[in-house]
Formats: C-alpha cells, sequence, structure tokens
C-alpha cells in the first residue's frame, strides 16, 4: 500500500501539466521518499559518491601488474652536431637521422617494500641518411627492478589510507541521504506552519466579517458601543492583511518545497498532519555502539591517525640518509637486420646502488621531525576530543528524542481545548455576553495552541532523523540503514564491468 500511494504521487507529478488543478495529499513520508527519489540534493550527493568510487578503483589498479607499450615511430632530425675528433677538437658535422624506437614492458609495484619489478623486451633503429646505413639495436629479454632504502613509502600508506576513504565515502552518501530526509522535514513543517498561519488567517477574516455584520445591526439597535464597533472593523482590516502576508509566505513556501523534492511547479499539494507518531525506547548504550559502528566518523577518525603518522614518517625518512638500489638482468645485441637481434645475444647486466647523506643542514632535519611530531601529538589530542564530543552528542539526541512524549501529548490537548474554547466564546460574543476584547483573547490562545502543536511535531520528527543521522540505525524496524548508488550501477552495466 505504501508503494502503491508512492506511486500515485509520481504518476500525478507528470501528469501535472495537463491537470495542474488536481491536489495531491503529501504526507511526510511521501515527501521524504520523493526527495530521496528524484531531488537535486540527493542526485549531487550519489555524483559525489561515484567520484569516490572511482579513486577506489584506480586505487586497486596500482596494485596491478600494468603492461605498457611505448615508442617513438618515427623520430626525424636534421641538424648539425658537435663532433669530438681524437685530437681532442671539435667538428661541426651535418647528420641526418631516422630513428625508431619501441619497448613492451610488464611492470609489477609491491606496495608493502616500495619495490618496482619489471620484464620488458626493446628494439631501435638507425637509418643514417648521409651514408645510406642501417643499424638495429635492442634488448629481447630483460628483468630489473628498482628499491628505494630508507625512503619514505607512499605506496604502503595508499594501503592503509585509501581504503579508509572509501569506507568514509560510503558511509558519507548514507548519511548524507538521511540529512535529506531531514532538510526534507524542515521543508515540510515550514510549509505546513505557513499554511496553518493562511487557514488561520482566513478564518479569522470570516469570522471578523461575520461579526462585522452582527456588529452592524447591533449598532443600529444601541446594543454595542462605538469603540466596540471600531474595534471590531478594525479587526477586518487586520485579518485582510494578515491574510495577504501569508498568502505571499505560503507561495514561497511551496516554492521551495517543490523545488527541493524535485516536484513539478505546477502541481498543487495538500500537506497532511503528521499525526501518526510512534515512541519507542531507545538504548543509549545501544545507540552509541551503532553510531561508531555505521557512521563516518569511525573511518574518518582512524584515517587522521594514519595520515599523522604517515606525515610524521615522511617527515623522519625525508631527512635521514636515503638510498636506492636497482639492477637489471638480460640479453641484447646489435645487427644490421632486425631479425638478427634475436640471434645470439648476449648478456646484459646492471647493478647500481645511489646514496644521499645529509652531513650539515643547520638544524633543518630535526626542526623539521619536531614539527612533525608536534602536529601528530595534536592529531592525536584532537581526534580523542571529537570521538568524546560525537559520543556525547548521541547521548544528548536519545535524551532528547525520549522526552518528547509527553510534551507531544500535552501540545495535542491544549489544542482540543483552546479550539474547543475559542468555538464557546465565537457563540458567546455572537450572542453578545463577552466583547471582542475577550473573543480576541480566545483567538490568540486558540493559535498559540495550534501553532505549538505544530513545531511539537516538527521537534519529534526532527529528533526523530537527527537520532536516525547520528546512528545511521533505524531503531524502529531495529536494523541499519542503507542506500545503493543507481549511478554507479548504470555505469558499471553500460561499461559492461562487474562491481
Amino acid at each position: 500500500m505504501k508503494f502503491f500511494s508512492f506511486f500515485v504521487i509520481v504518476f500525478f507529478g507528470f501528469l501535472s501539466p495537463c491537470y495542474s488543478q488536481e491536489r495531491v495529499s503529501l504526507n511526510i513520508q511521501d515527501v521524504i521518499e520523493l526527495a530521496i527519489m528524484q531531488s537535486p540534493s540527493v542526485k549531487n550527493a550519489q555524483n559525489t559518491n561515484v567520484n569516490y568510487y572511482w579513486r577506489y578503483r584506480n586505487y586497486k589498479t596500482q596494485n596491478m601488474p600494468q603492461l605498457v607499450l611505448r615508442g617513438d615511430i618515427p623520430d626525424y632530425s636534421r641538424t648539425t652536431k658537435a663532433v669530438e675528433q681524437p685530437d681532442g677538437s671539435i667538428k661541426f658535422v651535418p647528420t641526418e637521422l631516422g630513428q625508431m624506437s619501441s619497448t613492451l614492458s610488464l611492470n609489477q609495484a609491491i606496495g608493502l617494500t616500495g619495490t618496482t619489478v619489471y620484464a620488458s623486451s626493446s628494439l631501435f633503429r638507425v637509418q643514417n641518411y648521409k651514408d645510406g646505413t642501417i643499424e638495429y639495436s635492442g634488448e629481447p629479454f630483460l628483468i630489473g627492478f628498482y628499491q628505494p632504502l630508507f625512503q619514505y613509502n607512499w605506496m604502503k600508506w595508499s594501503r592503509k589510507t585509501e581504503p579508509l576513504v572509501y569506507e568514509e565515502a560510503q558511509k558519507d552518501l548514507i548519511e548524507t541521504i538521511e540529512e535529506i530526509s531531514l532538510w526534507s522535514v524542515q521543508r515540510f513543517f515550514n510549509y505546513l506552519k505557513i499554511q496553518t498561519d493562511y487557514k488561520l488567517a482566513e478564518n479569522s477574516l470570516k469570522n471578523s466579517e461575520d461579526n462585522l455584520r452582527i456588529a452592524e445591526t447591533k449598532i443600529k439597535l444601541g446594543r454595542i458601543s462605538e469603540n466596540d464597533y471600531q474595534r471590531i472593523k478594525l479587526s477586518v482590516y487586520n485579518s485582510r492583511k494578515a491574510l495577504n502576508t501569508a498568502r505571499m509566505e505560503l507561495k514561497n513556501a511551496d516554492f521551495e518545497l517543490k523545488s527541493f523534492i524535485g516536484m513539478d511547479q505546477s502541481q498543487q499539494i495538500e500537506p497532511v498532519l503528521p499525526m501518526n507518531v510512534k515512541f519507542f525506547e531507545v538504548d543509549v548504550e545501544k545507540a552509541v555502539n551503532e553510531a561508531h559502528t555505521n557512521r563516518k566518523e569511525t573511518p574518518r577518525f582512524e584515517r587522521r591517525l594514519v595520515e599523522a603518522e604517515r606525515d610524521l614518517e615522511r617527515a623522519k625518512r625525508s631527512t635521514g640518509v636515503s638510498a636506492a638500489i636497482s639492477g637489471n638482468y638480460g640479453v641484447s645485441n646489435n645487427a644490421e637486420m632486425a631479425g638478427d637481434v634475436y640471434t645470439d645475444p648476449e648478456q646484459s647486466q646492471r647493478i647500481k646502488l645511489s646514496l644521499s647523506v645529509p652531513i650539515l643542514d643547520w638544524g633543518r632535519s630535526a626542526s623539521t621531525v619536531k614539527l612533525a611530531e608536534s602536529q601528530y601529538d595534536l592529531v592525536v589530542y584532537d581526534v580523542e576530543k571529537d570521538k568524546e564530543d560525537f559520543e556525547r552528542r548521541v547521548v544528548m539526541q536519545v535524551e532528547q528524542f525520549g522526552l518528547l512524549e509527553e510534551q507531544l501529548i500535552t501540545s495535542s490537548e491544549a489544542d482540543v481545548v483552546a479550539e474547543n474554547g475559542y468555538q464557546i466564546a465565537q457563540k458567546k460574543f455572537q450572542n453578545g455576553e463577552i466583547s471582542i476584547t475577550d473573543l480576541n483573547i480566545f483567538l490568540q490562545e486558540r493559535e498559540s495552541a495550534r501553532r505549538d502543536y505544530i513545531r511539537t511535531l516538527e521537534s519529534y520528527w526532527k529528533a526523530y532523523y537527527n537520532l536516525r543521522i547520528l546512528t545511521l540505525y533505524d531503531f524502529e524496524a531495529d536494523q541499519k540503514i542503507s542506500y545503493g548508488n543507481p549511478m554507479i550501477q548504470m555505469e558499471l552495466e553500460r561499461r559492461g564491468i562487474s562491481h
């Protein structure tokens, strides 16, 4: 039934240009579902999540083997070069060369150690247009490695931070959608409060006009004073002004609500007062545990600590001794024909150790490390404080939600009493039993009670969704809150990629 009701709402939304006078009743859940389904805010959240998805996919490819073909085809040059002669003199010789090269390599990064290993095959061709000679050289097979020593290993830290960034983004999507639900509640009640003011203004004007007609008869009969008659007449003018103001505010609220939930502006809506509130017990300890499990703060806290530790290590590694060792082994050859390069090639090997040792830096290394250590300590302190603040927010929200039941019952009963009191006062005034001043007091009490009841309802729904946002848990259904991203699924299906 809930799905059918939502389908009818969407169906009428599509027909709105043709039947713009049709009024569709929307309760608070309808508004929330429309916002989650088609609002610009949810599209923006999904697009942001797609960006993080491809970032994570890109990170994962860094740990996969990479097959690369490189080449220069062609590389033509015609110039004059300085050539050193056997006696040490320099002679400028005109040259005209055509060169081609290609290299096919398979590269693999090892994130744990920061090592890069590779296997490659290359071929190089040089044609000298001056003397008409052609030569080939190449390395039919070559394997090698590059290993930094005592240096910052960005791959190792990327393996720690990127999964946390992705987890944070997934939880942020759920949180953002729940925030959209809260924003929908705020706009729904803003519309409802302004519409209530408008209806009260309409009713007030009708009653004032009725009272004026009665007063016109009474003043002719001398049963009412001129002062009371003028007050009644003034109340009519004030009611008209209040109605005009409420009408403009209602149009603005109507536009804002429809824009937010992605509804056509020609569609007329009638909000339904959400009186079907449900109160349930929320265990504080469970709420805190669910918040730690489901919210983005948990991976964010961990990521901040990891990044602080990473920056500290980077500072230490960049200021001390650094070294790198590289080497390769393979076969190479040169020939006048391309095929001969692969015939009886000779062995080729190389080993290289590079060192960098700071000797005198005027205390730069020590101050860099001290600064990084200070920043690390500051991050640790901030994270601990943020954890405490986060838990306190959850506890306070649970307590606030638990206090709303009695407040809502009281304001509901006060609304009924105020409405009955005003109806009785209206009849007494028409019978001449009370003055216009007394009637206005009852009118103000009725309007105040109705607005207070709606504000209390708004407080309940805001507290309800704030609790969901802070825990990403549905305590009413006793299950975790989750949302998928249809944009990712559609893009993967379009590309033929499995999730």
